[in-house]
Parts: C-alpha cells; sequence; structure tokens
C-alpha cells in the first residue's frame, strides 16, 4: 500500500467522489464494527450501494490503498478517508434556529462519532433562551459572533424558518463561517469562498413519489 504523493495531493477531487466518500466511510465503520479486517472492492461497493468499478475509481483519487488479491484494508482505508475529508480532527458546529428541527439536529449522535462537536445552539425567540436541548443551552442568536470567535467555528447549520435564513446566512459570514449547512427552503447567496449544503427533505419526498407514480404507471400498463 502507498500513501499519495505531494502532486497526487494536491490534485483536485471531483465533487460527485468528495460526495461519495462519506457514504464509503460509513460502510468501512460498519464493517470494521463488524469484525472485518479486510474487504474486496466488489463487498465495499456493495455495501455503500455503488458498483465497484465506480467505488475504484473514486479511490483512485486518493492513492493506492489496496493490495491485489487481498483487497483492502478496513481500518488502514478507514482512517484514510476519514482524514481525507477531515473528519480525524474536531469540527466545532453552532445550529441557528432550536424548532423542531433543530432539536432533532442537536440531539443527533452522529455529529459527535463523524468528527463534529455543537459547541451552540442559537434561536432568536427569547421564549427558547435557556433552554437545555442535548445538554446544551440555547442562546440568543446575538451571541453568534462572540461564540464564533471563542471556538473557531467554521461550519454553521440552519434550521430556521426560509424568511429568516438568508439574514442568518449574512450573519454567519460576516462573522468567519465558511461552511453553511442549509436546511431552510429556498437558496442562499453567499460570497465566493463560502460553502453552502442544502439539506431538503420536501424535495427527496417529492421524488420518491416521482418513482411511487411511475412504479403504479407501470403496472397499470
Amino acid at each position: 500500500m502507498t500513501a499519495r504523493t505531494s502532486t497526487e495531493s494536491a490534485r483536485d477531487i471531483p465533487e460527485a467522489t468528495v460526495a461519495r466518500l462519506p457514504v464509503y466511510l460509513r460502510a468501512l465503520t460498519t464493517l470494521s464494527e463488524a469484525g472485518t479486517g479486510t474487504c474486496s472492492s466488489e463487498a465495499l461497493a456493495a455495501a455503500a450501494g455503488v458498483n465497484s468499478a465506480k467505488l475504484r475509481k473514486d479511490l483512485s483519487y486518493l492513492g493506492s490503498y489496496g493490495t491485489r488479491g487481498v483487497g483492502y484494508d478496513v481500518d488502514y482505508l478507514r482512517y484514510q478517508i476519514a482524514r481525507e475529508i477531515g473528519v480525524t480532527q474536531d469540527w466545532p458546529v453552532v445550529i441557528v434556529g432550536i424548532g423542531n428541527l433543530g432539536h432533532a439536529l442537536a440531539n443527533y449522535s452522529g455529529f459527535r462519532s463523524r468528527g463534529f462537536r455543537t459547541v451552540a445552539l442559537l434561536d432568536a425567540d427569547p421564549a427558547r433562551h435557556g433552554e437545555m436541548v442535548a445538554g446544551i443551552e440555547v442562546q440568543p442568536f446575538d451571541d453568534l459572533e462572540s461564540i464564533v470567535a471563542e471556538h473557531g467555528v467554521a461550519i454553521g447549520v440552519i434550521a430556521t424558518p426560509a424568511v429568516a435564513a438568508q439574514a442568518v446566512a449574512d450573519r454567519m459570514v460576516a462573522c468567519g463561517i465558511t461552511s453553511i449547512l442549509n436546511f431552510a427552503a429556498g437558496v442562499l447567496s453567499v460570497p465566493a469562498g463560502v460553502d453552502v449544503r442544502k439539506v431538503d427533505l420536501s424535495v427527496e419526498l417529492q421524488v420518491l413519489a416521482y418513482h411511487e407514480q411511475r412504479k403504479a404507471q407501470g403496472e397499470l400498463a
């Protein structure tokens, strides 16, 4: 097994590959917890829900971590992918908007196990201030700047109503947050250098509804 050279490290990884790396990491974690020491590309691809050719292509951007006839060392590849996507370190995160969705996100144990530490829960509603959620006290949104400065926060989560999302994003960007996970409806406008990932549950459900409709039409044909 060989790690990447400095030239390879500098090479950009396609966005589609980056999006699949966490899926591979989750599959490897499951295999490791089940006591699997090595696995073939076919087995890993099946666990991740992709075809093996795509998986091998994706992993080629990281380096040569497989051994012909043996496969991948599960724990070693797991570490290399975790390092590549930056979750071998601890990332402080703030969540803004502590309604039902914000509560659910604050209580999600997967953040901590995957390298993300929620350092603050913020809400503009004074009625929520002082409320304890997942062991963290809800603070005023006006505390955002001081919290970001104190904890070195680079990642913010927006779980507010859509009408407030752009103003929240503007405040996040102004105080130094450069990556935003947005659960609010609508599209955020942010300057260059700020990354936004949008999670729209209604859109995902509509896609599923489309497929269900197609299935029903096929059964009737």
